[in-house]
């Protein structure tokens, strides 16, 4: 999980269009779509000579943008609209979100973070405006997949729009295949080989230098990355069950117990991080990328070309390989798929009776969603020109690599509505292809290639609400992360599982396993694997 959320903490997105009416205008790049044609499935666009005024409120994670900025103009000119964001810096937004609802006056259009408690209590006071009629309007909409939009359906209605994610390009470990090399290892198949790796990275001098400088799994507080293996053995999904045949968390199975008890054999030999416990996320990098540990964890999206090349300095034949995931007990094989999203955006429930408004609103938010391939993402691409606010001013393409100007400017419509292109499949935003170091882009694509020919777990856990799980989650995380680090420094025995699982269930965890599984249940939900 938290590896999951670091990858989405180094990322974000932004994307739109360039053109001069309200609809979803087709450019010779071909990359959006004609409204030539349109039928109920695929409605017309709204009649652009009608002016109106669209409020919304969303965050930003930077200093706000001015209130008069070039995107801002852009969009209103583009879609006939008065547009008028409330921007709120993200540390602050929940609180005055909270605040505005209350007040009965929601904004138009709403953004969020997360399906929290609070969208789940909104959806059920009747807040927002349900949006299964529009799923099947527009393609960007219909690109969601369907277990993403189980998330966020309450009573049978779809209550939010979420962002793009990729589904299937999770953080997976990586290896010194230079170093499997030097020591004639081949690539570890199982726990008990990986294991062997680990202690031979620790004490048979790896990278033939002659000194003890080595070891061989880069980790930081809280257990990070997991070495999930397989969603069998990943903590963050609710894969196995218990004797009840229930559904529990991973991070309670026996299967994380075995892995619990594997980190503290590798611990006492050495072959992990020794403070690991007190690491924070971005010296456990510097751990890897310094070249001291030979394995960490790599993911398509989101990597660091400056922590690359800083490898590269310093090791110039470093060789990286992805591992790939093992045949659990069970027989299966393949790894936990993302939550499949990251932010949504809803609607005032006030707009039922503006048909007219919503259609606009909703031929504002499909626009910001169109999907660019890389080698559409060029100021010849009028709709990726507009939304990036024209080329050599809201940004610069160096190298084929596209530069933007910080939002905190205003330059670009991206910089005051949710415009996240929602990606047709993971493969299709080619990653690899948009890293400049040739190592960068030569690891990713191998991430990419083992993520297309892997089997991917669909969490049930990720696709339902637990009110006890928003309220209890972060004390509870902490008493197990807690407990199972002492068991793998061994401040606290293997053999003492059963009784932190009892003592976490006592916090509430038991509570959270009867609402998932009720949840899951009720929703018609399978763990099932694409």
């Amino acid at each position: 999980m938290l590896v999951l959320i670091t990858a989405i903490v180094l990322t974000a997105a932004g994307c739109s269009s360039n053109g001069n009416s309200t609809t979803n205008k087709k450019d010779d790049n071909n990359v959006a779509n004609s409204n030539e044609g349109k039928t109920a499935e695929n409605p017309p666009a709204t009649d652009s000579n009608k002016k109106m005024t669209i409020t919304a409120m969303k965050f930003v994670y930077g200093n706000i943008p001015p209130s008069d900025g070039k995107g801002l103009e852009m969009i209103n000119e583009k879609f006939n609209i008065e547009y008028k964001p409330t921007l709120v810096v993200q540390s602050d937004y929940v609180q005055k979100l909270s605040a505005v609802v209350a007040s009965g006056n929601i904004p138009d259009i709403i953004s969020m973070e997360a399906p929290d408690s609070n969208f789940y209590k909104w959806a059920k006071q009747g807040a927002f405006l349900p949006l299964n009629d529009f799923i099947s309007q527009y393609e960007t909409f219909k690109n969601v997949p369907e277990n993403v939009l189980k998330t966020f359906t309450v009573d049978g209605n779809i209550y939010a729009l979420p962002h793009y994610f990729p589904l299937t390009y999770t953080s997976t470990p990586m290896i010194r295949k230079d170093w499997l090399d030097n020591l004639g290892l081949q690539m570890p198949t199982n726990y008990e080989e990986l294991k062997q790796v680990a202690i031979a990275f620790t004490t048979n001098d790896p990278d033939k230098n002659g000194q003890n400088d080595t070891y061989g799994i880069a980790m930081s507080q809280n257990i990070n990355p997991s070495m999930a293996m397989g969603a069998y053995w990943d903590p963050g999904a609710w894969y196995n069950k218990d004797a009840q045949g229930n559904l529990i968390p991973g991070i309670i199975s026996d299967a994380r117990k075995d892995v619990i008890a594997w980190f503290a054999d590798l611990y006492k030999a050495g072959a992990i991080t020794k403070d690991f416990a007190l690491m924070n996320w971005a010296n456990t990098n510097k751990e890897f990328y310094s070249g001291k540990a030979g394995i960490f964890i790599a993911t398509p999206r989101g990597m660091s070309s400056e922590y690359m090349s800083s490898l590269i300095e310093a090791n110039p034949n470093v060789q990286l390989e992805m591992i790939p995931p093992f045949v659990a007990p069970d027989g299966s094989q393949g790894f936990s798929s993302s939550s499949g999203y990251y932010k949504q955006v809803m609607l005032s429930a006030k707009l039922k009776d503006d048909p007219e408004k919503v259609k606009r609103i909703l031929e504002l938010l499909d626009y910001g969603r169109n999907f660019y391939a890389a080698d559409q993402m060029t100021q010849d691409n009028k709709d990726f020109d507009w939304i990036n606010g024209l080329y050599g001013v809201g940004y610069t393409i160096e190298d084929g690599v596209v530069k933007k100007e910080s939002e905190e400017k205003g330059l670009t419509p991206a910089a005051y509505f949710d415009a996240i292109p929602w990606a047709p499949n993971d493969a299709a935003n080619g990653y690899s292809k948009q890293y400049k170091v040739p190592l960068l882009s030569e690891l990713t694509a191998k991430a990419e290639k083992m993520h297309a020919e892997t089997k991917h777990y669909l969490n049930p856990g990720s696709q339902v609400f637990s009110e006890t799980r928003a309220a209890k989650s972060t004390d509870l995380d902490k008493k197990l992360f807690d407990d199972q680090t002492k068991m793998i420094v061994g401040e606290k025995p293997i053999s003492d599982w059963d009784q932190m699982v009892y003592e976490w269930k006592n916090m509430g965890g038991a509570k959270i396993i009867t609402e998932i599984n009720d949840a899951v249940k009720a929703a018609s939900i399978q763990g099932e694997w694409k």
